[in-house]
């Protein structure tokens, strides 16, 4: 009997495992999963709590922190991203001999819910004050800036397509996403496709999404970029009459072209030709007409780490890739990363960098590197800016159900990460003495639904609260 006990706590004891970890190895739902944590005194550099801290382990939407951070320290806080309206050719008695671009240097926010559909009107003014009454081409949307690989690589087929995975161009629009707004009828019958929110020209559904007895959205649309044909499939709950599904925009570009030559002809001003766009940029001189500058690098972080905003995220990382060369590539991005944590003593020589978003389930990062990179921006001058940005347990953001009514509740600063079997916090702890703590608790290959393995963690944070407060 003894033996027998000896062999049940050798896993215990081989990784120095404090009382706490007994929360996660007792669990069914993570008894055995990958798990890693690395909690420490933020002032202090004391260690609270470390197990398997140095395990490169898939760190999901808390990828985010890596690219957030890195975003910030280069680019600075109060930075603006720009989008330039261009035209070739010259402007003579009213009439631009030539077409109009729209070149994107990688502005997430155009169009999107926090911005809105106002900076059409500024730029329909722009146009008719350089004394433009008519072009002889057409609104061309420019998309050089970053290469084509548009989809990334490294994500599921079964993501692309759909709102959360869409692909990545150099010009955004609208958050790059469309609602498909289907009829719901009877149980087994098929959902029709009535519209589409925004309206997409040329757009083409193959449908095979059925009304079940289902009590949320089970659909998915899969789909390729610039590929305007689109594949629904799965479920959607019965007798719902209208019901929306979000997928990606087959080429956001594009679709801003149309709507700006729809803006401009409605202005009076004539546009000869139908919008286009290119993605390689031709060798025509052009003449810069306006820039368009976005809200700054600092609000687009909180956005993309409160509301865990892949294209947000995304984007972001291939501009750090254009400080290496451009077009924006993901491999330059990745060096870029690498380089700059490297050179302030972060090691991340263990991590696997797929893309910035987390969605890539290659992605692999450890507690260790985590805390040490959050350890960093605690110090750094866009220290309020990151720290900010971050979701608060109980209040806000993707973490507004952690810790409710625990005595970490609003004390928790920390992104959240989650895709099927895993679940990440890392960030900060705030105790009641004034003290706080930096840490990375990531849970991967569990067993159970994610509110389960969300649960788990908590009742192991608390229980590493109560024992070191």
């Amino acid at each position: 009997m003894k033996k027998l006990l000896l062999l049940a706590l050798l896993p215990l004891m081989a990784f120095g495992q404090s009382e706490s970890m007994s929360v996660f190895l007792k669990d069914s739902h993570t008894r055995y999963a990958n798990i890693g944590v690395y909690i420490k005194d933020l002032r202090s550099g004391e260690e609270i709590e470390s197990y398997r801290k140095t395990n490169a382990i898939t760190p999901a939407s808390v990828m985010k922190v890596l690219t957030t951070a890195t975003a910030l320290e280069i680019m600075g806080e109060d930075s603006c991203l720009r989008t330039v309206l261009e035209y070739t050719g010259k402007i003579e008695n009213g009439t631009l001999n030539g077409n109009l671009y729209i070149h994107g240097y990688g502005d997430p926010t155009l169009g999107g819910a926090k911005q809105g559909q106002t900076f059409l009107q500024r730029w329909v003014k722009e146009v008719r004050d350089a004394g433009i009454r008519t072009i002889s081409g057409s609104v061309i949307a420019d998309l050089s800036y970053f290469d084509g690989d548009a989809l990334n690589p490294a994500w599921l087929w079964e993501d692309a397509g759909n709102y959360y995975a869409p692909g990545i161009y150099s010009l955004a629009y609208m958050d790059n996403t469309m609602n498909v707004i289907l009829r719901s009828d009877a149980v087994g019958s098929l959902a029709k496709v009535l519209y589409t929110v925004p309206n997409v020209p040329g757009v083409e559904f193959e449908n095979h999404v059925r009304c079940t007895q289902i009590q949320e959205d089970g659909a998915y649309i899969h789909g390729m970029p610039y590929n305007f044909k689109r594949y629904l499939v799965g479920a959607i709950p019965s007798h719902r009459g209208q019901f929306g599904v979000k997928g990606d925009l087959p080429n956001p570009g594009l679709l801003l072209a149309q709507h700006f030559t729809s803006r401009l002809r409605q202005a009076g001003i004539t546009v000869n030709e139908e919008a286009s766009y290119l993605s390689e940029r031709d060798l025509l001189p052009r003449t810069v007409l306006y820039t368009h500058q976005s809200m700054s690098v600092g609000d687009i972080v909180v956005l993309t780490n409160q509301h865990s905003i892949n294209l947000y995220a995304e984007m972001l990382y291939r501009l750090l890739g254009a400080r290496l060369g451009t077009p924006c590539n993901l491999h330059n991005a990745e060096k870029m990363v690498r380089n700059y944590w490297r050179n302030r003593g972060v090691n991340l020589m263990g991590a696997t960098i797929k893309d910035g978003c987390g969605l890539a389930p290659q992605n692999a990062v450890s507690p260790e590197s985590l805390v040490n990179i959050l350890t960093y921006m605690y110090a750094s001058s866009n220290r309020d800016a990151f720290y900010q940005s971050l979701p608060v347990s109980g209040k806000s953001g993707t973490i507004r159900s952690l810790l409710v009514g625990t005595e970490l509740e609003g004390r928790v600063h920390a992104k959240s990460g989650t895709i099927a079997g895993t679940k990440n916090y890392a960030g900060y702890i705030e105790l009641p003495d004034g003290r706080r703590w930096v840490f990375a608790v990531m849970v991967s290959s569990a067993i159970g639904r994610s509110s389960e393995i969300k649960r788990v963690i908590e009742r192991y944070l608390l229980d590493v609260y109560r024992r070191n407060r």
